[in-house]
């Protein structure tokens, strides 16, 4: 039995991830597909950044059927509602300490600051893996 044979247009409806990042040295915003290695493109404005990412994809997306290489489909990510949104976490006393003593330095509580610094952290080791990647 034959495979058929996926076309753009499959390849297109698929959900794959876009993530967007402003750029700080140029100005503007970056943008990439995860799953499409190298496929990344920018615009001054986040229209602008959305609509040049899916002409990227495309123009991607097309190479990639002509040349033969293989597409990889979208990675399936657990949905939010299988995270309950808390963890115990276990760390040495003295760095309990420094982000007790910065968070009333805050003004905010110690779970406040915990998920801005895990937010913050998150969000700039995500980029750098990911613009490695798209490399």
């Amino acid at each position: 039995m034959k495979t058929k044979k996926k076309t753009i247009e499959y390849y297109m409806s698929l959900p794959y991830k876009m993530e967007i990042i402003p750029d700080v040295e140029e100005g503007g915003f970056t943008a990439w597909f995860p799953d499409l290695p190298g496929c990344i493109t920018c615009g001054n404005r986040i229209v602008d950044v959305v609509a040049n990412a899916q002409d990227a994809k495309k123009t991607w997306l097309m190479a990639a059927l002509e040349d033969g290489i293989e597409i990889i489909e979208p990675s399936e990510e657990a949905p939010l509602e299988d995270y309950s949104g808390q963890f115990k976490l276990r760390m040495p006393k003295s760095l309990h300490k420094s982000l007790a003593i910065n968070a009333k330095r805050e003004g905010i509580s110690m779970n406040q600051y915990c998920n801005y610094l895990l937010t913050m952290n998150d969000a700039v080791h995500s980029s750098r893996k990911d613009k490695n990647k798209a490399v």
